[in-house]
């Protein structure tokens, strides 16, 4: 670690409490509120702001329309796009951004109100009208999110003899940490889930069966939600109100459908090395996981793609609670209660930023002690087919 270099940090963060705002509130105002509270956070103005990286998802064209909105001038735009992972992807080009000069306080903002719209997201297809490679190649089969990536942990479970049971532990132990999470026991409240605890592998496989081998409480929620997250460069990090949280490394990668390819690595293996290497660490020094929960088997393919176990190890690597935060076996992971328990209002790419960034400021409700490194890592698209990975690799002041 004695290479690394701290070149920019998150210094401000927040989380939209509400996880089901009844349309009372907009995307956008969401992503305002955030962003305001955001800046207060770190001690900074929205002058103080010269960069904004936005995915679109709350404004068609938020490039053109967010500064004069917020009443800025930023010298850096970034509108990259690309699903779940969209935000790791903006704090990995923020960090760029910062080491050229082109900019200083970056702001990156998400704002959603997919359960309010009632989103159809996991029954829903991935065409786009005629244009793009899902057209031809998935949609016309009637391919949705959901069975998507029941196919993968169907080859999964296949070639490596992965378990439900195995997967069920990747619910649990997200659900053991919402459960100390207030905002995340209100969101299921408000989401009318039933029975709402701790929960077991029993509880996991017996709950209904969604998309074979995918049950219910492997699935994430529909929520509404939003964001924002302040990274800031490392002469301004002084001026700011909290201990800084050092991008000590960022990787990003894609992948899609081949005739030779394996359904079950995904683009997280190209970038978990880049992100890694930059830091000069390893995943086995890592005590904060946040990994992108749309469904269990995504962050069962991912914790192997990462490093933390060999491809095809990741079942018999999670069982016995070692993701738990007061457990030694294995990184904390996702200890905001992730999407399958806390939120997921349709890209929760910016939410793995902030709990990690909660985790090494000693901030979380599911605390891991001493937390000094922690990875999180954006998946967008669908697993299996065509998607995107963002690995940002994050270290305490």
């Amino acid at each position: 670690m004695s290479g690394q270099s701290r070149d920019a940090a998150i210094v401000g963060l927040y989380e939209y409490p509400d996880r089901d705002v009844d349309g009372e509130i907009s995307p956008l105002q969401i992503k305002t509120v955030c962003a305001r509270n955001a800046l207060a956070d770190a001690g900074l103005n929205w002058s103080d702001v010269d960069g904004i990286f936005d995915a679109s998802e709350g404004l068609p064209m938020s490039g053109l329309f967010l500064a004069e909105y917020w009443g800025l001038n930023p010298a850096v735009i970034d509108t990259t796009g690309v699903g779940g992972s969209s935000y790791e992807f903006h704090a990995a080009h923020a960090l760029s951004a910062i080491r050229q000069g082109r900019c200083k306080v970056a702001l990156l903002t998400y704002g959603s109100t997919a359960h309010s719209n009632r989103m159809a997201i996991g029954v829903g297809g991935r065409g786009m009208g005629g244009i793009s490679a899902a057209d031809n190649m998935e949609s016309f089969v009637g391919q949705t999110l959901v069975s998507n990536y029941a196919m993968v942990a169907n080859r999964h479970m296949h070639q490596y003899g992965t378990t439900s049971e195995q997967l069920a532990e990747i619910s649990t132990a997200t659900r053991y940490h919402a459960m100390r999470n207030p905002d995340a026991v209100r969101a299921m409240e408000d989401l009318e889930f039933i029975d709402i605890r701790e929960t077991t592998v029993d509880d996991v496989v017996n709950s209904r069966m969604i998309a074979d081998p995918l049950h219910l409480l492997e699935c994430c929620m529909i929520s509404d939600g939003g964001g924002a997250v302040v990274i800031a460069a490392a002469d301004v990090v002084p001026d700011t109100k909290k201990a800084p949280v050092w991008i000590i490394g960022a990787g990003e990668a894609t992948k899609y459908p081949t005739n030779t390819g394996d359904l079950t690595v995904s683009a997280g293996a190209q970038s978990a090395p880049i992100a890694f290497g930059e830091a000069g660490v390893t995943p086995a020094e890592m005590d904060v996981a946040m990994i992108y929960d749309s469904f269990s088997i995504t962050v069962l393919a991912i914790l192997e793609d990462l490093g933390f176990c060999p491809k095809g190890e990741g079942g018999a690597w999670v069982t016995g609670g070692k993701l738990r935060f007061d457990q030694n076996g294995g990184p904390a992971l996702n200890t905001d209660g992730g999407g399958l328990s806390s939120n997921h209002p349709g890209m929760r790419g910016i939410f793995l930023l902030i709990e990690a960034a909660r985790q090494l400021r000693g901030e979380s409700s599911a605390q891991v002690d001493n937390a000094q490194l922690a990875v999180a890592h954006g998946n967008g698209g669908m697993l299996g087919s065509r998607h995107t990975a963002g690995t940002i690799v994050l270290g305490a002041n």
